[in-house]
Order: C-alpha cells, then sequence, then structure tokens
C-alpha cells in the first residue's frame, strides 16, 4: 500500500528517510501534495503494509493513496 506521511518539521521529514531505509522501506520525500496541507512541505511517500509502526514525534498526518483518493490514517494530537 502507498501512503503520503507529512510532518512539522523539515529535520523530521529527513529524520524518518533514514529511519525508513534502515528498515528497506521504499521512502521518496518529495513536496506536500496541493490537496494535503501540513506545517511543513515536505512529504514522503512510502510503500509498506504499516505505517502505524513508523509513527514517532515528527509525523504530523498519514495518508492511505486508494483509488485517487486520499484518506486519513493517523493524526498527531
Amino acid at each position: 500500500m502507498t501512503y503520503y506521511v507529512l510532518f512539522f518539521t523539515h529535520s523530521g521529514a529527513i529524520k524518518f528517510d533514514r529511519k525508513c531505509r534502515k528498515m528497506n522501506i521504499q521512502c521518496e520525500l518529495m513536496p506536500v501534495p496541493r490537496a494535503l496541507s501540513s506545517n511543513c512541505s515536505v512529504s514522503a511517500r512510502i510503500k509498506c503494509d504499516d505505517p502505524v509502526s513508523l509513527i514517532d514525534d515528527e509525523v504530523e498526518k498519514i495518508f492511505l493513496m486508494q483509488d485517487d483518493k486520499n484518506v486519513l490514517v493517523y493524526e498527531a494530537e
């Protein structure tokens, strides 16, 4: 499955990318898609089965890409 991960900061996105590489998870840093909003202009597109296991303090939101729609699956409190 493909997900967009949004971050609070640019440095959080970079840390997340490093974590994914260590775990052999496909991750591509990119600008936040216009349809999504964030405090940071960087997002990550990842392909994995369980994005919840990747959540840390830097992750703001996670969206599942499903049938050309973005479904919110996680939002930080």
